[in-house]
């Protein structure tokens, strides 16, 4: 897959822009805050239907303004795809491919495969376990609807069941049953494609760590489940009174838990800034050679945002050779060092664009 050309109008602190993209390797180049990480928001934007920054549409329209729109025309499986998304301030999105709008949004996730590096994937190692569930999430639903419909509905009967569990008034166990079983059904799903996802997972992330690295350290990662309990049916109920005492339901698959280990202990207090942006680096590399052997059958497109900073020379130049492999497609990288972007350009054959972006305007050097 190919992004040929994108156009944006007033997205974040972009008032308009018209690029036209290599099919290899595009730079951005500028100072931190000028808008070089709103160009590829705006394409993981495309990808998702919502920006890496924020979960309120609202907040991707430019301030002072009223209407946002951003356009994708894609080179997709030999047929060209034109990709837009506008909304009014206040309003719904609409998503539109080829100027069809779509009736559901979860129709348009795995189309345009996407994989993105940035500062804000230290949340999966610093952060909560929800961030390393939505990580398994985001990698599963872009090859899988049913497991996107099952998350779904499990989240569904899990709010309705809280909202049960909070309530001051006596609730009524048949109607909590009913949401407790619909947790269970829709949570095996999740689980069973979670677990078989990991699986699989495991060995490429390793092999990437190793290529980064230098095989110098051992690192781990383990998915763990309310669901090794026994039936979670019986694991939910099984403390129910429990859940009435703190208004929450407290088992299911929106409590499980990726464990990531350096060398054997938890990296989150092992690691160095390096190991850690190494493991980061290895988990979406990873992703990626997933995505293109399982997803909607094309290359992904890669993002990667500020990656060479807290790296050594030498886990740069790895990654550098990684990324430049014919197995990697279309590159989309920003950095604020113009030298980094010319070593890396200088190991490449392909082709290649240089941009500068500066106040959110971006101009083709």
């Amino acid at each position: 897959m190919i992004l040929k050309k994108l156009s944006i109008l007033n997205y974040r602190n972009i008032s308009s822009a018209e690029l036209e993209f290599s099919p290899k390797i595009n730079c951005l180049i500028g100072q931190n805050g000028e808008g070089k990480t709103n160009v590829l928001d705006s394409i993981f934007f495309l990808s998702f239907t919502k920006s890496t920054a924020s979960s309120v549409d609202s907040t991707n329209v430019k301030h002072g303004e009223e209407i946002m729109m951003v356009q994708g025309i894609y080179e997709l499986n030999d047929a060209e795809e034109e990709i837009s998304i506008g909304m009014k301030l206040h309003q719904k999105k609409t998503v539109k491919r080829n100027k069809k709008a779509y009736k559901k949004l979860s129709e348009h996730i795995g189309l345009l495969p996407l994989i993105i590096v940035s500062p804000k994937d230290s949340e999966l190692i610093g952060g909560g376990s929800e961030e390393r569930r939505k990580f398994m999430d985001l990698v599963i639903s872009q090859y899988d609807g049913e497991y996107l419909s099952a998350l779904s509905a499990y989240n569904k009967a899990l709010q309705q069941r809280n909202s049960m569990l909070k309530t001051e008034e006596e609730p009524n166990i048949d109607i909590i049953s009913v949401y407790e079983e619909m947790m269970a059904m829709y949570g095996e799903i999740v689980y069973k494609k979670r677990s078989e996802f990991i699986n699989e997972f495991i060995p490429l992330f390793q092999d990437f760590y190793t290529a980064i690295s230098g095989g110098n350290e051992t690192i781990g990662l383990k998915y763990t489940s309310h669901c090794e309990r026994g039936p979670l049916l019986e694991v939910i109920q099984r403390d129910r009174a429990k859940d009435l005492i703190m208004g929450y339901s407290l088992h299911g698959i929106h409590k499980d838990e990726l464990e990531m280990t350096l060398d054997g202990f938890p990296i989150k207090r092992e690691g160095s800034q390096g190991q850690n942006k190494t493991y980061l680096i290895s988990l979406k590399l990873a992703q990626f050679n997933f995505l293109s052997r399982t997803g909607s059958k094309t290359t992904p497109l890669l993002l990667l945002d500020d990656i060479f900073d807290k790296l050594d020379s030498t886990r740069v130049e790895n990654i550098v050779k990684l990324v430049l492999k014919d197995s990697f497609g279309q590159i989309f990288i920003t950095d604020t060092n113009r030298e980094n972007m010319d070593k890396l350009l200088e190991k490449s054959n392909g082709e290649y664009k240089l941009f500068n972006v500066t106040a959110g305007q971006i101009k083709a050097i």
